[in-house]
């Protein structure tokens, strides 16, 4: 009665399985709970499980392991076309700095070439220009470059005194081995922008524009010179020639013709130095000449007492020819030689009393007569401007005196000529 009523109200009690093995007269059992059926179960269906899926691994590996592979291959073939590409982005890039360098060794070469012509220019100017300074003096203005440059500046490499900066500097940006360089020029601080190779290049250019202004100044003041050499040369030839006096006029600048062909720069300043050579040879030639000439003064600052001609004889009062001028001057004076030349006579003759004569070459000579005191002897090479002897009155004279004459091949020339030729060409001797 109470049994019926709890199953009524709990529901049928379920009893676990209990297992009996008999063997023989050995009788064994034991029970199973719900919970181990569970757990058996579960772990033979998880053993199922994993034997499936060890199943279909071992079916579908092949697949898996193909693409695994290829996608490992894709990825090799990814990394070796980016070092590929970097390679090749690398040897371009080594490749384009060999290339600057080559460049800049190559300009850096011809610079030093320049600035080595520019040094032996310089040792053939040095010379020339101290020649041309003591025969021409300093060349007029032609120009800017010229009205800025001093008379006695070399134009060399040294000549702009700019800022430093080394080439060789620039060399190392590149990572070359770039010998000393020792030319030199203005440069603007660089933008942080710029590359070393854009930096070399504006020093190239820099350096270039100094070295063709130097070379602009060397040749400027080379035709300056030679132009004036030209000029003081035909002043001298048309002063001597306006005279009556002989000169040589086959100097200067010759005319001729023919085609044209173009020269370069050191075929310029080889044509511009042999011009200047012959226009200062041609000076000397003439300077030599007209210093052979007596242009000079006997009696300085003394003036004229009678000219050369014809007058009247101061002692028979009767017309009469003056083969020379005579010079107010004391007893005593100084008479000095008026040009380089050898004593040919000296001592009295006749109405010229105590006389020097002096032969200068080319069949002129001049005499100096009414000397009271003689100072050289026959033979005695004598330079312009010498002493023969002192002033006097001896000989044929009224009065102390100095009488001048002038002979060419033996026949008396005035000697006023002379003197007018003289004052014109002293600048230039």
């Amino acid at each position: 009665m109470n049994a019926a009523g709890q199953s009524t109200v709990f529901g049928r009690r379920k009893e676990p399985h209990t297992v009996i093995i008999a063997r023989g007269n050995e009788i064994r059992h034991f029970t199973i709970r719900p919970w181990v059926a569970a757990f058996c179960g579960s772990a033979l269906a998880a053993m199922t499980i994993g034997y499936l899926l060890a199943t279909s691994y071992l079916v579908l590996r092949d697949d898996l392991i193909g693409a695994t592979t290829a996608r490992q291959a894709r990825m090799q073939q990814a990394y070796e076309d980016r070092i590929s590409a970097l390679r090749a982005q690398v040897d371009r890039i080594t490749s384009r700095q060999l290339l600057d360098q080559q460049l800049m060794e190559t300009k850096v070469g011809e610079l030093l070439e320049r600035q080595s012509q520019l040094s032996l220019r310089h040792g053939r100017l040095g010379p020339i220009l101290e020649r041309a300074g003591s025969d021409v003096g300093t060349p007029p203005a032609a120009g800017p470059a010229a009205a800025s440059a001093k008379p006695d500046q070399r134009a060399d490499a040294t000549d702009a005194q700019p800022q430093a900066y080394s080439v060789a500097s620039v060399g190392a940006n590149f990572g070359g081995d770039t010998p000393p360089f020792s030319l030199w020029s203005t440069r603007s601080d660089p933008a942080p922008s710029n590359t070393a190779a854009d930096r070399a290049d504006k020093l190239f250019v820099s350096i270039n524009e100094s070295l063709k202004a130097i070379e602009s100044q060397q040749l400027t003041r080379i035709t300056a010179l030679a132009d004036n050499a030209y000029r003081n040369a035909d002043a001298i030839s048309q002063a001597l020639e306006s005279a009556g006096l002989p000169v040589d006029s086959d100097f200067g600048k010759s005319d001729a013709g023919g085609p044209l062909i173009p020269l370069d720069s050191s075929m310029v300043f080889d044509s511009k130095v042999r011009e200047l050579d012959e226009a200062l040879d041609a000076l000397d030639r003439l300077k030599t000449e007209a210093r052979r000439l007596p242009l000079a003064n006997p009696a300085p600052g003394r003036s004229v007492t009678s000219p050369f001609g014809v007058r009247t004889d101061p002692l028979l009062g009767t017309a009469a020819l003056h083969s020379g001028m005579d010079f107010r001057a004391p007893t005593g004076m100084p008479a000095k030689v008026t040009a380089p030349g050898v004593v040919v006579k000296a001592g009295w003759n006749g109405g010229y009393g105590r006389m020097v004569e002096v032969d200068h070459g080319n069949g002129f000579a001049t005499r100096y007569g009414h000397l009271s005191k003689i100072s050289v002897t026959v033979g005695e090479r004598l330079d312009a401007g010498d002493v023969i002897g002192k002033t006097g009155s001896s000989g044929r004279s009224t009065g102390p005196h100095l009488h001048y004459e002038v002979r060419h091949n033996g026949e008396a020339i005035d000697p006023l000529r002379f003197l007018r030729v003289g004052k014109k060409v002293a600048q230039y001797l």
